[in-house]
């Protein structure tokens, strides 16, 4: 079984996987490549976290309860430290620090859930995090500078990666950012800035042809 579902597949789970009729399909991704070692970071992986511009961050608090944040910055803000440690600069929100104390509260474990609308393709970590003050480490919060979210950075964020897995691109809608319709759309605009001009340059020509006073 891969680490990702031997961490997610809880015997509560496995039950209910029994009780649904989904088992037998659960039970042949037991024969998945892992174990429990902690899920390196290949370069697929890497390369679509460094694509994205945001993400969904799930902790816990301590009293039970889930709470879910997105995290958003040009893309790449996330930045892949090794195979094994994704990091970034926390900048300064709303100030309720709600993720960060449910960190300290907590024994650091979290999910990280990176969509990708327009390639349809999403991925999900487990992973265990720690936040820190900028101050406490120049070196890596200069690393980590490059790109990053524009604001005050109150703190490094810093996730050691335990499993991950690619989730079934099923039922993501295809959405577009400005940046990715822009890319999209420039040649189309080119082209159009080229027709225009052809076409004013023939109507030019034609009104020359066809005006009276040049008999």
């Amino acid at each position: 079984m891969s680490r990702y579902d031997r961490l997610a597949h809880t015997p509560a789970v496995r039950r209910l996987q029994q009780e649904m009729g989904s088992a037998a399909a659960a039970d042949r991704r037991r024969h998945a490549p892992g174990g429990d070692r902690p899920d390196p970071l290949t370069d697929t992986e890497a390369a679509f976290v460094r694509s994205l511009d945001g993400f969904l961050f799930a902790t816990v608090n301590e009293d039970g309860w889930p709470y879910i944040q997105f995290r958003g910055g040009p893309p790449g803000f996330v930045h892949v430290l090794d195979a094994h440690t994704l990091g970034y600069l926390d900048v300064r929100g709303n100030r309720q620090y709600l993720t960060t104390g449910n960190l300290r509260g907590g024994d650091g474990r979290v999910a990280l859930f990176f969509l990708d609308h327009a390639r349809q393709a999403r991925l999900k970590v487990f992973g265990r995090a720690t936040a820190v003050p900028a101050a406490q480490d120049p070196a890596l919060a200069e690393r980590l500078g490059t790109p990053r979210t524009e604001g005050r950075v109150e703190q490094l964020v810093t996730v050691r990666v335990e499993a991950h897995a690619w989730n079934c691109p099923n039922h993501i809608t295809p959405r577009f950012t400005e940046r990715e319709l822009a890319d999209a759309l420039n040649p189309v605009r080119d082209r159009l800035a080229l027709l225009e001009r052809e076409n004013a340059r023939l109507r030019a020509e034609l009104a020359a042809r066809t005006d009276p006073s040049k008999d």
